[in-house]
């Protein structure tokens, strides 16, 4: 015990404060090498993120037999609205010659070059292998194939599109991620701590922290995709940035505001973090111990995605939190009180939380705490009913970029000339004897046209058909899910129906069952932990009430924006499931900070009177914590993408929401109104402390805490 002591208290320690910044500066240098390689142990090819049990992930498996399931089709399309010339037919000739020696392409795959019935447009078909980089690695043969079509094209457009064309577009928009977001969250973080420290040097101390957490945790998860099969994406590497700086800098927060506190009433500064870590320590590993096992929930999703993006930021929390807790206080400890110039804590000096705007918000809220927090619940629940717009169905092509890439604009001419569905045909296998049957079983099917002759591929009867409605539209996936009812329906045929739209249709699926599955238990799993930190039952029930309206208000509020607003026209079918476990995570982490304070105050001045130095002790550090986090997720939107850019500002939104009205307001009101049964049936319940705070008279200064 004496050892767990002490090593929970080194950092404070006069000579081993030393050895735990020695400790973080050999650990940092052997990870720095280690973390530059995350990046290339990305794995961005389908099957790292699909549903593995889908129909459709069957079929890439089937057809990876023959051929890679990282082969991607492109689409190379020429317009000219007056009409294609004979000089434009043979020049696309030609082109198709050279495409099939394109590095990548696949032998014997070039289709085309096929004309339009208006004889406006023609496009060509090639299949392209990106190898294990997946669309990470479209773009450079993109950029190939358009070189070849725009050489002599005399005035004709030409775009790239198809599954290639949009793994490209996608390849680009997130090219950078690491260092945009990590700069655009850094900035965020400096500017946020110079205002809340109101010094010109107190930010650094933080900032390293989260630098050091986050090159460790990025080394950590590289070991682990290397060497043990975790799988990393560049989406969940990206969400790693802003995760570690914002989790981590709001652990800070917490930790530095105790510290400051305890300085005042503590003339050595190593007591002083001592003590602080013995106050503050509990409360903020149960917040990252609870925004870790909500993260590793994810673990339990069916989309590969998602699946994977619960570990990898998990780790990232538990780095952030290691390095809070130990090199923050080292780092602090062996500053001194210099560090917070000029506005450094003096010993001897009143705690000026005690009389500040948190201390009269507390009191005025506790003269009508009932009216305060039926009034707060209806304007949230009103900001709910915003959910009636959401529309988390799923993105189109044209809608998961901000703006309008190549991609979706070659897509929007073939929509124009040719059949809606060409060069993303519907993929079918099946018994060898079957293929016949399986031809006539999708010739039968309305919105499917130019069925192809059963062949063998794979041991398999292979068929293709062409969608005649948008490949990412409703009607699309309303077709695929006629065209397996029909297929299946051929007696010994065990045929699956596969190809990029009925991989998108899967991916909904899975999304949608995941989201019911993982929510309960998150909510489960945070309310066990919450009756075991709180030791009660009616508190955790309260809080986890709070989060839930506040996750519902953030998802209101975010959906009337990008419907009337940002003009987004749906979310992603992941986006609630996101935000969900980001806000519940994070807004537990908050709800824990203020509830264990006062809880801590309530055993002395009694559960109304510990409601309100709890509130004045926490509200401000809360609120900087909050306003830092968000702005962390709002960085997401310096993405082009629209998935990440709707994240960010739910997220963020939410987060503020949180920390201003829900805990500050809400959650204080309530703590207020049901006085000592907050803490049934523990001993605070059982055992009613005196009062010391006269909520009769606002003006009334709080009595400040001895703790």
């Amino acid at each position: 015990m004496s050892a767990i002591r002490a090593f929970l208290y080194a950092p404070a320690g006069r000579r081993t404060k030393w050895l735990v910044v020695l400790f973080w500066l050999i650990l940092v240098v052997v990870a720095g090498p280690l973390s530059g390689k995350l990046t290339g142990a990305e794995k961005n090819d389908s099957s790292s993120w699909l549903p593995p049990a889908a129909e459709s992930t069957q079929v890439l498996n089937l057809r990876s037999s023959a051929i890679s399931p990282n082969v991607y089709p492109g689409v190379l399309v020429y317009d000219r609205p007056s009409g294609v010339t004979a000089a434009d037919k043979a020049k696309a000739t030609a082109d198709a010659a050279k495409l099939a020696k394109m590095d990548g392409a696949v032998p014997g795959t070039v289709t085309g070059p096929i004309i339009a019935h208006d004889n406006r447009a023609m496009e060509t078909i090639v299949q392209v292998n990106l190898g294990s980089k997946g669309w990470s690695a479209a773009g450079p043969i993109a950029s190939d194939m358009r070189s070849i079509g725009e050489s002599g094209a005399n005035g004709m457009a030409v775009h790239v599109t198809g599954p290639l064309g949009s793994a490209a577009d996608s390849g680009n928009a997130f090219k950078g991620i690491d260092g945009t977001l990590l700069f655009s969250a850094l900035g965020v973080v400096i500017v946020l701590l110079l205002i809340t420290y109101r010094s010109p040097i107190a930010w650094l101390l933080p900032v390293v922290s989260a630098g050091v957490a986050l090159t460790t945790s990025q080394a950590v998860i590289y070991l682990l995709a290397a060497h043990a099969g975790l799988t990393v994406n560049a989406q969940s590497a990206g969400i790693l940035d802003v995760l570690v700086f914002g989790a981590g800098t709001d652990y800070a927060l917490l930790l530095t505001a105790r510290y400051r506190e305890e300085l005042r009433r503590h003339e050595d500064r190593h007591t002083a973090m001592a003590v602080a870590i013995r106050r503050a320590g509990p409360a903020i590993v149960a917040s990252a111990g609870t925004v870790i096992v909500s993260l590793l929930t994810l673990s339990l999703a069916t989309l590969n995605s998602t699946k994977s993006m619960g570990p990898v930021l998990a780790i990232g929390v538990a780095v952030a939190l290691a390095s809070m807790m130990t090199l923050l206080p080292a780092l602090l400890v062996a500053t001194g009180r210099w560090v917070f110039w000029p506005v450094k804590p003096v010993f001897g000096t009143p705690e000026p939380t005690a009389t500040g705007f948190w201390a009269r918000l507390g009191r005025r809220i506790g003269r009508r705490p009932r009216g305060v927090w039926v009034g707060t619940v209806i304007v949230l629940g009103a900001m709910a009913a915003g959910l009636a717009g959401l529309h988390a169905s799923g993105l189109t092509s044209a809608q998961s970029f901000r703006g309008t890439p190549d991609s979706v604009t070659g897509q929007t001419v073939i929509d124009a000339h040719f059949p809606a569905g060409a060069g993303q045909p519907v993929q079918v296998f099946g018994n060898p004897g079957s293929g016949p049957a399986i031809a006539s079983a999708l010739k039968s099917v309305p919105g499917l046209t130019a069925v192809t002759t059963p062949t063998t591929v794979a041991g398999h009867a292979y068929l293709e058909a062409t969608l005649t409605t948008a490949p990412d539209s409703t009607a699309a996936y309303t077709t695929i899910d006629k065209a397996r009812t029909a297929v299946h329906a051929v007696p010994g045929a065990h045929a699956l129906v596969g190809g990029n739209t009925a991989i998108n249709l899967d991916v909904q699926r899975a999304a949608a069952h995941d989201r019911t599955l993982i929510i309960p238990i998150t909510l489960a799993v945070v309310f066990v932990i919450l009756m075991l930190l709180l030791r009660a039952f009616v508190a955790p029930v309260m809080l986890i009430a709070t989060v839930v309206l506040s996750f519902a208000a953030a998802l209101g509020v975010s959906a009337l924006f990008f419907n009337n607003v940002f003009n987004f026209g749906a979310e992603d079918t992941s986006f609630p499931l996101f935000v969900f476990v980001f806000l519940v995570a994070l807004g537990i982490d908050y709800n824990i900070f203020l509830m264990t304070r006062v809880r801590e105050e309530a055993q002395r001045q009694g559960p109304r009177s510990g409601a309100v130095t709890g509130l004045a002790a926490t509200g401000g550090v809360i609120t900087s914590a909050g306003a830092v986090l968000a702005g962390t997720f709002a960085a997401l939107g310096t993405l082009p993408v629209t998935f990440l850019t709707e994240l960010g500002f739910a997220v963020a939104f939410g987060v503020l929401l949180d920390t201003i009205i829900v805990r500050s307001v809400l959650v204080t009101a309530l703590n207020l109104d049901l006085g000592r049964w907050v803490w049934w049936p523990g001993r605070l319940a059982r055992q009613p402390a005196p009062e010391l705070e006269d909520f009769r008279d606002a003006a009334r200064p709080s009595v400040p805490s001895n703790a």
